[in-house]
């Protein structure tokens, strides 16, 4: 009670971050290092609870791949089935003695009627074949046309393309010390007009319950005009700061967590895009600071951002 006391006096609570203040309900973190919201829902089917375009969308690349790949198989061989099943004597053309290569050469008629293909060397005989294989046809078309519009998305979604350190440090600042977050562009994109919000976030128990604190953290700078190199998020941890009234040893016995949000314009996309990340008060490194990571070329007529030393970082004395 006494250290929230201490915190409440120094800063004002930010009640506007859509997280709640009661703490009872809550588990693990606020904010996933990947941006998303730690929640997970339950108490509804799964086909209404997941977008599955956003789903297809936002999967990682492989894995995208692999499902276009693996329905493109199961269709096929689905179809390959029914075709068998009604008799291979009603696909003309198929001349195979033993079942597997029959079944083989249906499977095959069945891709070049899935993609609208069509050799010619095979050609269903009689209704039901023909049925099935018409009903192939107008399938394979809408699922191209959505397989098409997956893959358009996928590459025309805006996104930021800004990566987070993996840590945040306590380093020294000025005559004091600081709470230090690093960010950069990756990708050939023009970055404008980019602006951060830090707040931090506490689990504490209050008159016997737990409930959440949340607290804007002021940034040395908080509004750029281009993001192009390494960008370094210093909140200063003045008398005023809510961190002023933790030690290293409460950032380790302590529940606690830094919210990050950025938004940045994309000249590209001519739309803003945004990006989130969180560190936990156990990836908080108490006393140090990151090294640099960008410098002059050997000729001194360009300048070298090196992001693989996103997360360089030196122990220093506080």
């Amino acid at each position: 009670m006494a250290f929230l006391k201490k915190i409440n006096s120094r800063a004002k609570a930010d009640e506007n971050t859509g997280f709640g203040v009661n703490a009872s309900g809550y588990a693990g973190r606020f904010v996933n290092k990947n941006g998303n919201a730690n929640v997970r829902k339950v108490g509804i089917g799964r086909a209404e609870k997941i977008s599955w375009y956003h789903a297809m969308i936002e999967v990682k690349r492989w894995k995208f791949m692999f499902i276009i790949f693996a329905f493109y198989l199961a269709v096929n061989f689905l179809f390959a089935c029914i075709y068998y099943g009604i008799g291979v004597e009603h696909l003309q053309g198929i001349n195979a003695v033993t079942p597997l290569n029959q079944f083989g050469q249906a499977f095959f008629f069945s891709a070049q009627t899935f993609t609208t293909v069509g050799y010619g060397h095979i050609s269903p005989t009689g209704f039901a074949s023909s049925f099935v294989a018409s009903v192939e046809a107008l399938f394979g078309l809408l699922s191209f046309a959505i397989a098409t519009g997956l893959f358009y998305g996928r590459f025309s979604k805006p996104k930021a393309l800004v990566r987070f350190s993996d840590i945040a440090v306590i380093a020294p600042y000025k005559d004091s010390k600081a709470l230090m977050i690093r960010l950069t562009p990756y990708k050939n994109t023009n970055l404008m007009e980019a602006e951060a919000k830090v707040t931090l976030g506490l689990n504490f128990e209050e008159d016997g319950k737990k409930v959440n604190k949340f607290f804007t953290l002021d940034l040395e700078l908080d509004k750029i005009n281009m993001l192009t190199l390494s960008w370094t998020l210093v909140h200063p941890i003045t008398e005023s700061s809510p961190l002023a009234a933790f030690s290293k040893e409460d950032f380790e016995k302590q529940q606690g967590e830094i919210l990050v949000f950025i938004k940045v314009f994309d000249d590209m996309f001519s739309t803003t895009v945004v990006k989130r990340t969180s560190y936990t008060f156990k990836e908080i490194v108490y006393g140090a600071k990151f090294l640099p990571m960008f410098s002059g070329d050997h000729e001194n007529q360009e300048t070298v951002l090196y992001v693989d030393k996103l997360n360089a970082i030196e122990t220093v004395a506080l």
